[in-house]
This record gives structure tokens, C-alpha cells and sequence, in this order.
């Protein structure tokens, strides 16, 4: 995801456990890949971009957003009202998303702890489903933050469940097919109801998670004409307003 300033080493660390980002001829992708083009655009952000100008990115094709509202139990993200409400007012349909620290306390009390700040959703058609960002640790070598496999899709569940209890909606879940397979072992209990956000920034999607046979959202790139991270809906765009309404 886009990185914060407070926490700052995700990037980094996020850039080696996943696909390159670096494209032909040593460049950052700068285009939709060509197998995704004409598909509703949209970014995600986080305090790292500050103050966003929304009606320039709205101008330059944006339709969606997803914004960073908490991390573990403790980090909100300072710029949240600006970015959430702004890209709103501009036209865009948006959602919150939060950073999964599992080894830091329950799924649960994570999945209040977003539901407090920002995470909530209703169908108002303008309103994506909440996000969880489960990914590559950015702040130590046990990439899956020392959980065995059992306690990680335990942990998940956990953090679904208050959602859903919360929301009346399960979580999109945003994830690396690398670290998905490896960490929970290729857990395929949260496919059939959970929307899929695939991060991996190249020109074609590639291998999937195990369990989902499709990916709702790709994040493709890590910087483009929209701020933030670069992202595609698989589908048209009444589509994805059908989506946010649930």
C-alpha cells in the first residue's frame, strides 16, 4: 500500500517480498497493462500523500479510492478526514482500509480499532466495503510475523468476523500471492466471500492466491498519474457502484 511517514519501511521491504517494480527498460510501469485497459482506475493513499488534491485526481481518471485509516491498534492516519470525505466530495467512491499488524494483538480488537476510526461502510453507493492490508511484515525478517499458518487464517477470521458483525459486510482482503500461500499456508476459507485485492505490480496479474479464481481490485503499480498506489476494478464502472452498495 502507500506507505505513512509513521510507519516509514514498508516500501522497502514490500518491493523485494513482491513483484518488482521496475518494468522494461529499468522504468516504474507507467501505463494500465494492456489486458486491463478500459477498466475503472483508482488509487490508494495513505498519510504519505498528504493532502490530496482530489479534483486533479478525479481529472486524471480517477473513479475509486481506498484510503489508510488505522494500523495495528494504536496508528491513525492523520490526514484520513481530508483524504476520506475530500475524494467523496470530488466524486469518487471510496473506502478505508487498515494495515494488519497480527502480532501485535487480536483481530478482533484490531478490526474495533478500524471500526472506530474510519473503517465503517454503508450502502450509499459511494462507499466501498472495508479493506484489510495483510502483507510481507515491514518491520522485522519473520515475513509472517512469527504466526504459524493456523493462528494467521485464525487471525483473519477473527478480524472479519467483528467486521462483518460491525458492517453487515465481510472485508476485502488486500494481499501478495506470495505471502498468502506461504503465510497461511494457501488458505482458501475466505475466498467464496471475500473480495480479492491482489497486489502485484507488473503488466499481468498473474498466479492468484489460492482459493480465489478471480481478483476484484489490482493494485499494478506503485506510483503513476494518480497519487499514491495505482489500482484497477475488474469490471465496468455500474459495476463497481453496484459493488460499493453491496
Amino acid at each position: 500500500m502507500a506507505r505513512d511517514h509513521k510507519p516509514s519501511r514498508r516500501r522497502s521491504r514490500f518491493i523485494t517480498a513482491s513483484v518488482a517494480a521496475v518494468a522494461i527498460g529499468g522504468t516504474a510501469l507507467a501505463e494500465i497493462p494492456v489486458s486491463a485497459a478500459g477498466k475503472p482506475r483508482g488509487h490508494d493513499v495513505s498519510s504519505h500523500q498528504k493532502n490530496v488534491n482530489w479534483q486533479k485526481a478525479k481529472s486524471k481518471g480517477a473513479r475509486f479510492v481506498y484510503v489508510k485509516a488505522t494500523e495495528s491498534h494504536t496508528y491513525r492516519n492523520p490526514y484520513f478526514t481530508q483524504q476520506y470525505n475530500g475524494s467523496r466530495n470530488a466524486g469518487l467512491i471510496r473506502g478505508a482500509y487498515h494495515f494488519a499488524l497480527p502480532h501485535k494483538s487480536s483481530g478482533r480488537a484490531q478490526a474495533e480499532y478500524f471500526m472506530n476510526h474510519g473503517g465503517r461502510w454503508r450502502a450509499d453507493g459511494w462507499t466501498l466495503p472495508p479493506a484489510l492490508d495483510i502483507e510481507h511484515n515491514p518491520y522485522g525478517r519473520k515475513k509472517c510475523y512469527g504466526l504459524s499458518k493456523t493462528r494467521t487464517v485464525n487471525w483473519i477470521r477473527s478480524f472479519s468476523d467483528e467486521v462483518k458483525r460491525q458492517t453487515g459486510r465481510r472485508p476485502v482482503i488486500y494481499t501478495t500471492t506470495k505471502w498468502w500461500n506461504d503465510c497461511t499456508g494457501g488458505s482458501r476459507a475466505f475466498a467464496s466471500n471475500h473480495a480479492l485485492w491482489l497486489a502485484r505490480w507488473s503488466q499481468s496479474a498473474g498466479s492468484l492466491p489460492r482459493g480465489w479464481a478471480y481478483w476484484t481490485f489490482w493494485q499494478y503499480d506503485n506510483s503513476g498519474s494518480l497519487p499514491g498506489d495505482q489500482n484497477l476494478f475488474n469490471g465496468s464502472t455500474n459495476q463497481l457502484k453496484r459493488f460499493a452498495r453491496g
